[in-house]
């Protein structure tokens, strides 16, 4: 894995802005709207396309080690670009199962392993499954009932297992060239790479899903298949629970850069709508009963959960571990958020949000499924509280009245930026966790919901905090987003006599609404935005790294093919960054 310019894994900031640029490019010519809108009528899984995200454009290429053959993305760079997934193309949870999928390879396969499959999926873009979720067992992937029973030979060496039972809910399940499935061995929970065309492997039809339809939903079925024990993650029994476990924060934090991308995606559709919706002599963008009802509040829970996502993705590129609890409250705060501002969109486009021709009804259908995959909200409430209620008691009950004084500390230095409202919304959650220790209220599960739930929104009130610190001292993280306002290349919606679709950022990064530091619910002001200049500053940067693709191909393809360099031109910048060399 590459190091960027401050230290941290991953790629550096013009290789990330290549690679996103390349995904909206290729989803502004591969993925219009009305295909969008036509897939989701049709319930049709677009395989074609989806193999050509992992194909021409090496999407996969992000979060494969350069060992592998892949470019060695951290986790801030595949932040930002599932974000971008979910907000343009949305076919993120095909996307999602090939990251996930290869996850127990990564993190618990053997080099000759990770050699080859991670190599395989490099090379030859293959699609991949998860197979953890079990009909009766939910997210309680110790309740598996799917067996793998070991096959000895004559000597009584181990050769094979042979795996029964089901699973359901599998995302790319009836496409997947690969499957990593957890299954029952005599040794314990245990990780098996199964491929496509296995005897015995079926698949059910597709379910008939609310939303995410473009997306493949099927069922498997293990009928004594027979897999090699070369093919056993890690080549030991037993480890599929642990290797579960350390991925947790990781791919949590993809998930909620989907539920922050639908949200944003939503939220900039209804902020355009309500610039040309004229309403009692005005447009409805000048009416605060409109903008601090359904606009405001969620681009500023949403601007908390990507402070909160950035930071936990900093720590784990700065190698402190997968950071589960962390990555639980990014996930619960970007989802709950993102389902929550698709909401108010239908809401503030009104008649017209609630039809099918409107983006905005389609979005509120899929964000929904990120509160739910990769651990409900309430699991994700029920994690959170019980780590943070043992460093309440480990602390003596000083964990959070210790955040509170460094968020005192930093409305000393930056007086403008909310941290004073958070730190006494530290200090009270203290003081709320002490009572419930004296109380005995834990015994309770729905108060470990209710403090679960408490305990997000403090840290994240936190995160924005120390994000708008940081904008305002201008030492934001190299690569954080830089919103400007817009719905970049989000498309317009078809309002009747509207006057055209139009970007900018005003004081909270978005033009023509009230800043957001007039609502209460963003006391910080700004941090969600940097105006503007920043946009500005992205799209020159975007257009410079468009420019030396175009420059690298000399011109010789037609437009069809420029989004296929992708990311695979990307990493030739970032090879080349490596070695010392230009790019020719």
């Amino acid at each position: 894995m590459s190091t960027g310019a401050q230290g941290y894994a991953g790629l550096d900031r013009d290789t990330l802005d290549l690679t996103v640029s390349a995904i909206r490019e290729f989803a502004e010519q591969q993925l219009p709207k009305d295909l969008l809108l036509e897939l989701d009528h049709t319930h049709e899984f677009p395989e074609a396309l989806v193999r050509a995200m992992c194909g021409e454009l090496g999407i996969q290429l992000l979060f494969i080690p350069e060992e592998y053959g892949g470019m060695g993305g951290g986790a801030f760079d595949v932040y930002r670009v599932c974000e971008a997934i979910a907000g343009i193309a949305r076919t993120a949870t095909g996307v999602l199962a090939t990251f996930l999928g290869s996850d127990p390879i990564l993190w618990g396969g053997t080099e000759e392993q990770k050699q080859r499959w991670m190599g395989r999926i490099a090379e030859e873009g293959l699609l991949m499954a998860y197979g953890a979720t079990e009909p009766e067992a939910g997210s309680d992937l110790g309740a598996l009932r799917t067996t793998a029973r070991p096959v000895p030979d004559d000597a009584g060496q181990v050769t094979g297992y042979r795996i029964n039972g089901a699973k359901m809910w599998i995302s790319n399940g009836g496409y997947a060239d690969l499957y990593s499935v957890l299954a029952l061995a005599p040794g314990g929970p245990t990780w098996f790479v199964v491929e496509k065309g296995t005897p015995g492997l079926g698949h059910g039809k597709p379910e008939d899903k609310h939303g995410i339809r473009a997306s493949n939903t099927a069922a498997l079925s293990f009928d004594d298949v027979f897999v090699p024990a070369s093919d056993l993650v890690g080549g030991v029994e037993g480890q599929g629970l642990v290797q579960a476990q350390l991925v947790f924060g990781y791919t949590r934090l993809m998930v909620a850069a989907f539920g922050l991308g639908g949200g944003w995606a939503a939220l900039d559709r209804a902020i355009e709508y309500s610039k040309t919706r004229i309403q009692a002599g005005g447009p409805l963008s000048e009416k605060q009963g409109y903008t601090h009802k359904l606009i405001v509040p969620h681009a500023c829970r949403l601007e908390a959960a990507r402070s909160f996502i950035e930071d936990t993705a900093i720590r784990i590129d700065a190698g402190e571990g997968s950071l589960s609890t962390e990555g639980a409250i990014a996930k619960y705060l970007a989802t709950e958020a993102g389902n929550a501002a698709a909401d108010a969109a239908i809401q503030a486009l009104g008649g017209y949000g609630y039809t099918r021709e409107y983006m905005v009804e389609k979005i509120k259908r899929d964000v929904r499924i990120t509160t739910i995959y990769e651990g409900t909200s309430e699991i994700m409430e029920m994690t959170i509280a019980r780590d943070r209620w043992q460093s309440h008691l480990k602390t003596r009950g000083q964990y959070y009245h210790e955040l509170g004084s460094q968020l005192e500390q930093l409305a000393t230095s930056a007086p403008n930026v909310g941290a004073a409202t958070a730190a006494h919304a530290a200090h009270a959650l203290a003081e709320l966790l002490e009572r419930a220790r004296v109380q005995r209220l834990t015994r309770n599960q729905h108060v470990l919901f209710e403090l679960g739930k408490l305990i997000a929104q403090v840290e994240g009130a936190g995160a924005l905090a120390r994000r708008a610190a940081r904008a305002a001292a201008a030492t934001s993280y190299e690569k954080t987003d830089q919103r400007g306002g817009g719905a970049r290349g989000a498309g317009r919606e078809p309002h009747r006599g509207g006057r055209g679709w139009r970007t900018g950022g005003g004081a909270g990064g978005v033009r023509g609404v009230a800043p957001a530091r007039a609502h209460p619910a963003c006391p910080g002001g700004a941090a969600g935005g940097h105006g503007s200049g920043g946009a500005r500053a992205v799209r020159a940067e975007l257009t410079g790294a468009d420019g030396r693709r175009r420059a690298r191909r000399g011109g010789s393809r037609g437009r069809g093919h420029r989004a296929s360099a992708g990311l695979s031109g990307a990493r030739r910048i970032q090879d080349s960054k490596t070695s010392g060399n230009d790019v020719g």
